[in-house]
C-alpha cells in the first residue's frame, strides 16, 4: 500500500488564526500526524462566524464552530493545555520530547517563562525543528509588535499595487499574506527535515508575515529595484505586459492575457483589428507598453461589441488566453475544479484541498477539523 508521503511524521501545533495553522494543515494533508494544543477557549477561528456548523461530538454532545476554523485545521486531532497549569504543562513538553516539528506563533519570547521557546525543548529534543511565525521576525526594531495581515499588507506595499488608481488602496480578498507565510513555513519545515537527515539535528525556523509579504512582491519590486520608478496601482492592467487585464464584453468582463507578439497578433484577427500588429507602436511588447494609453481604447471598443461567452470561446480556439471573471459559486463549479477532486467532503464538512498531486504518494484528506479536545496525549514513541 502507497502512504502519504510525510506519513510518520508528528506536528505539535501550537499556534492559532491562519498562518501557523496553514503550515499544520498542509503537512496533515502530506501524511504527518498534527496534534494541535489549544487553551481551554480555542483557536479565534472557532468563533470568527457566520457561517458557523454545528456537529456531533464523541461523547454525545454537540460543538458550534465557524466555518473559518474549518478552512484551515483539517486533518489534525485537538488536545486542550493550560500554560499555567503545571500538570498541563509538563505533559505538553513530553509531548515535544517526542515531536519531529513544533509550530508556534507567540510573540517574540513569550513562550520563554514557559519553558516552551526553542533553546529549551531542543535541549530536551536536539532533532526538534521548531517554526516560530511572527509579524516581523524575531529581531529587529518591530520584533516585539503585533502584526496581523491586514496591516501588513499595507505595509508591505501590495495595497498601494492593487485596485483603482483613482480609488483607495486595496487590500487583497482573502488573508494572502498568511497563507504564503504558511506556505513558506511548509517548505521551510520540508528544507529542515532534509537537513536533519544528514546532521542529525533541528533547528529553529523564523519565518515573518512582512519577509514573506516582500518576498513576494516579485516583478513589481524588482522593477524598482532596477529601474528606480516607484510602481503604483494599475487597477486591472499589469505593469510589464500590454494586453493583460480586463475588457468589457456586450454583457459583462472578461480577462484577455497576451504574453507575447504571437497572441496579441491573433487577438487582433479575432477582433478584426489585423492592421494593428504591423503598427510599430504595438508591434512588440515593450512598444505596446509604452503605447497603451492608445492602445488599450481601441482593443476595449471591439470587445465591447461581443458577448462575454461568445468572445471567450473564439480567443480560446485562436490560443489567446482569455476567460471570465467569476464569482466564488461559479469558480467552485467549474467542470475542471470537478475534474481536478479540489472539492472535499471530510466527515461531512464540505472544503477544499491542498492542490498538490503526486504520482506515487496520495494525500491525507478523511478527516475534517477537530472538536475542542477532540483528540489523546501520545507520549509513547512511534512505531
Amino acid at each position: 500500500m502507497v502512504e502519504a508521503p510525510l506519513k510518520g511524521l508528528r506536528v505539535v501545533e501550537l499556534a492559532r488564526i491562519l498562518a501557523g495553522p496553514w503550515i499544520g494543515q498542509t503537512l496533515a494533508d502530506l501524511g504527518a500526524e498534527v496534534i494541535k494544543v489549544e487553551s481551554p477557549e480555542g483557536d479565534d477561528t472557532r468563533r470568527w462566524g457566520p457561517p458557523f456548523i454545528t456537529r456531533a461530538r464523541a461523547d454525545g454532545g454537540s460543538e458550534t464552530v465557524a466555518a473559518y476554523f474549518h478552512a484551515a485545521n483539517r486533518g489534525k486531532s485537538s488536545v486542550i493545555c493550560d500554560f499555567n497549569d503545571p500538570t498541563d504543562l509538563e505533559r505538553l513538553k513530553a509531548l515535544i520530547g517526542d515531536a519531529d516539528v513544533v509550530i508556534e506563533n507567540f510573540k517574540v519570547g513569550g513562550l520563554t517563562k514557559f519553558g516552551l521557546d526553542y533553546a529549551s525543548l531542543s535541549t530536551r529534543n536536539p532533532g526538534l525543528i521548531y517554526t516560530s511565525v511572527t509579524g516581523f521576525g524575531q529581531n529587529g526594531p518591530r520584533a516585539a509588535q503585533p502584526g496581523y495581515d491586514f496591516m501588513i499588507q499595507g505595509m508591505c506595499g501590495i495595497m498601494d499595487l492593487t485596485g483603482d488608481p483613482q480609488a483607495e488602496p486595496q487590500k487583497v480578498g482573502v488573508a494572502w499574506i498568511d497563507i504564503f507565510t504558511g506556505l513558506y513555513g511548509v517548505i521551510a519545515v520540508q528544507a529542515a527535515l532534509a537537513e536533519r537527515a544528514h546532521s542529525g539535528l533541528g533547528q529553529h525556523l523564523d519565518l515573518s508575515l512582512l519577509d514573506c509579504a516582500t518576498a513576494v512582491l516579485a516583478n513589481q519590486a524588482t522593477n524598482y529595484l532596477l529601474g528606480g520608478t516607484v510602481p503604483h496601482r494599475l487597477g486591472n492592467a499589469h505593469p510589464n505586459i500590454v494586453p493583460y487585464q480586463l475588457f468589457p464584453a456586450s454583457d459583462g468582463h472578461l480577462i484577455i492575457a497576451c504574453g507575447n507578439d504571437r497572441q496579441f497578433a491573433a487577438l487582433c484577427r479575432v477582433l478584426d483589428l489585423s492592421d494593428l500588429p504591423a503598427n510599430p507602436d504595438y508591434a512588440t511588447n515593450p512598444a505596446r507598453v509604452a503605447h497603451r494609453d492608445r492602445l488599450v481604447p481601441i482593443l476595449a471598443a471591439a470587445t465591447a461589441r461581443r458577448p462575454r461567452n461568445d468572445l471567450i470561446a473564439a480567443l480560446e480556439q485562436a490560443g489567446v488566453p482569455a476567460g471570465p471573471v467569476n464569482d466564488v459559486a461559479e469558480a467552485l463549479a467549474d467542470p475542471q475544479i470537478a475534474a481536478r477532486g479540489m472539492r472535499i467532503i471530510p466527515e461531512g464538512i464540505p472544503g477544499l484541498r491542498s492542490p498538490l498531486n503526486l504520482s506515487r504518494s496520495p494525500l491525507t484528506t478523511t478527516r475534517a477539523a477537530p472538536a475542542l479536545g477532540q483528540g489523546e496525549w501520545r507520549f509513547h514513541p512511534r512505531s
